[in-house]
C-alpha cells in the first residue's frame, strides 16, 4: 500500500514537472516574440538583426520627432505607435460607434516594401496598361467610368470615348523626374506659418482639390502650382480655382464623371486619371494619394499642411470654415511612421526647429539594408528564394513602344480652347530631356514601367517593357 502511494506521488511529481517545463518553454517563446529574439524557421538571423536594429532607430526617431508619440517594438517587423495619455480623441467613427483610438499597430517590413515599390511605379492610368491587362478594357475600364451604367465595357469604343480625355498612350511622368517636391495639404495650421517661399523653391508642387493659390495666402502656401489631385466634388469650382493657370496638371483621384468631362472641355489644363489602389493603410483622403503621386515622381517629398495638434477639437482648412470628417490621430501617427521610414519629411509649425535637420531619421543606407532584409524575409516566408530579380512582383507582362510614341491625350470633339492643352510637354518629352537621375533609373529598370493592380497585395503588378535602344 505504501509502495502504491509512493508510485502515485512520484507520477504526480513528474506530471507537475513536465507541465512546469512546458510552461517555461511556452513563456520563453512568447517572450521572444515581443523582444524580437525569436527566429522563425528558414529566416536568416542576420536579417532579423538588421530589422531589429532598424526598429530601434525608428523608435528613437519617433521619440525625437513625434510630438509626444512613442514607438513600442513588438518584434523585428511590428511596432505600435502610441499617443500620450490624456490626448483628446475627438473624432467619432459613426460606423463602429467608437472614438478614435490612441494607439496604432504597423508592420514596418510591409511598409518598407510598399513605399520603396511606389518609388518605381506609374501612378497615371494609361492606354498601354489597359491594352496589356487581360481584363483591361472589358472589366477594369468600366470601373473607372461612373456614368457608364454597366459593370463591363461591352462596347469598347464607347469606353474609349469616355476615357480619351484623360488617357495617355504611355506614362507621362517618370520616376525620379523631379528632385524635390512639395505636397501641400489644406490644414488651417498653415495660417500659423510662412512657408510660401520655401514651398515655391521646390521643383514641383502638388495641391489638393479646391485649395486656392493667390496673393491672399501666398506667404503661407506659396504661388507655384504644378499638379492638383481632385475629387468629383471639386469639379464644379475648378475653373474658378484654376484662375487661368493653364499648365497646372489635374489628376482625377478616382473615376471619370460627367461633371469632370464637362469641366475638362472648358479648360486647357492637361488632365489624367490617377492609377490608384485601395490599400488598408493608416491614413486616408486625397492628401495620402498626393503623397503616393509625389513619391512616384520625386526623390524627396516634403509635406506641408498635414499636421494638427493631437488635442485639436475640429478639422480646419486654411481657406474655409472648420468642418468634420477626418480621422486626424490615425493620419498623424501614420505620417510620423512614414517620416521615420525616410518616405516623407514633415513640416509643421509645432516643431521647435524650423531649419530642417533630418539627422535623427534613419539614414538611406540603413533604410536600404532594412528593405533588402524585409524583401528576403518575404521571399523566404513565401518559399520564393532564388534569383527572382527586381521584377519578382510582375504578374502580367506586356510590350510597348518607346516613350513619346502613340496618341497624345485628348478627344476629337474638344472645343477650340481644349485644342491648346499642353499635353505635349509631358507625353512626347524626349528621353534626353529628363534629369540624369531619371534616365539612370530608367536604364536600371531595363525600360520597364510598373503599374499596380487592384487589391491589397504588394505582389500584383502589371509590367510594361519599353525598348531601350531607341532612348539610350
Amino acid at each position: 500500500m505504501t509502495r502504491l502511494r509512493f508510485s502515485k506521488k512520484a507520477a504526480l511529481v513528474r506530471l507537475v514537472s513536465v507541465a512546469a517545463l512546458f510552461s517555461i518553454i511556452v513563456l520563453a517563446i512568447q517572450s521572444s516574440f515581443f523582444t524580437g529574439s525569436w527566429t522563425p524557421v528558414n529566416v536568416s538571423r542576420d536579417d532579423i538583426r538588421i530589422l531589429s536594429h532598424f526598429q530601434s532607430n525608428l523608435q528613437q526617431c519617433v521619440a525625437n520627432r513625434g510630438l509626444g508619440l512613442t514607438a513600442h517594438i513588438i518584434d523585428h517587423c511590428n511596432v505600435i505607435l502610441k499617443f500620450p495619455q490624456g490626448t483628446n480623441s475627438t473624432w467619432y467613427n459613426e460606423q463602429f460607434k467608437i472614438f478614435e483610438p490612441l494607439e496604432y499597430k504597423y508592420d514596418v517590413c510591409e511598409a518598407i516594401l510598399l513605399w520603396e515599390q511606389y518609388r518605381n511605379m506609374t501612378t497615371v492610368l494609361t492606354r498601354e496598361y489597359l491594352d496589356s491587362r487581360p481584363d483591361g478594357w472589358f472589366d477594369y475600364a468600366a470601373k473607372r467610368i461612373a456614368q457608364l451604367g454597366a459593370d463591363k465595357c461591352y462596347n469598347q469604343t464607347l469606353c474609349e470615348e469616355h476615357l480619351n480625355l484623360t488617357l495617355p498612350a504611355k506614362p507621362p511622368f517618370h520616376p525620379r523626374q523631379f528632385r524635390r517636391c512639395a505636397v501641400v495639404g489644406n490644414s488651417g495650421d498653415l495660417l500659423k506659418t510662412q512657408f510660401g517661399e520655401e514651398i515655391d523653391s521646390h521643383d514641383a508642387v502638388i495641391r489638393d482639390n479646391e485649395a486656392p493659390v493667390n496673393e491672399k495666402y501666398a506667404k503661407h502656401v506659396g504661388l507655384k502650382r504644378d499638379f492638383r489631385l481632385v475629387v468629383r466634388g471639386a469639379a464644379g469650382n475648378m475653373i474658378k480655382i484654376l484662375n487661368g493657370s493653364d499648365d497646372e496638371v489635374l489628376i482625377i483621384k478616382s473615376v471619370i464623371h460627367r461633371d469632370f468631362n464637362a469641366m475638362i472641355k472648358e479648360i486647357r489644363n492637361p488632365v489624367y486619371l490617377f492609377q490608384g489602389i485601395v490599400l488598408r493603410r493608416g491614413a486616408k483622403g486625397t492628401g495620402m494619394k498626393s503623397i503616393e503621386l509625389a513619391l512616384s515622381m520625386c526623390d524627396i517629398v516634403d509635406i506641408y499642411g498635414f499636421t494638427v495638434d493631437p488635442g485639436y477639437t475640429e478639422w480646419t482648412r486654411y481657406f474655409s470654415t472648420p468642418r468634420k470628417g477626418h480621422n486626424p490621430l490615425q493620419g498623424r501617427a501614420y505620417y510620423q511612421l512614414l517620416e521615420c521610414l525616410g518616405v516623407i519629411r514633415i513640416h509643421s509649425p509645432m516643431r521647435a526647429k524650423r531649419k530642417q535637420d533630418w539627422s535623427d531619421v534613419p539614414s538611406q543606407e540603413m533604410i536600404n539594408y532594412a528593405h533588402r532584409a524585409a524583401l528576403r524575409l518575404k521571399k523566404k516566408q513565401a518559399g520564393q528564394e532564388g534569383g527572382l530579380g527586381q521584377f519578382v512582383n510582375c504578374k502580367v507582362w506586356g510590350k510597348s513602344g518607346p516613350y513619346g510614341t502613340g496618341p497624345v491625350s485628348g478627344s476629337t470633339d474638344m472645343k477650340d480652347i481644349r485644342k491648346y492643352s499642353n499635353y505635349n510637354r509631358w507625353e512626347i518629352m524626349p528621353f534626353e530631356s529628363l534629369r540624369e537621375e531619371a534616365r539612370k533609373h530608367y536604364m536600371q529598370m531595363e525600360g520597364v514601367s510598373l503599374y499596380k493592380m487592384d487589391g491589397n497585395k504588394l505582389d500584383d503588378l502589371v509590367c510594361m517593357k519599353h525598348p531601350l535602344k531607341s532612348e539610350a
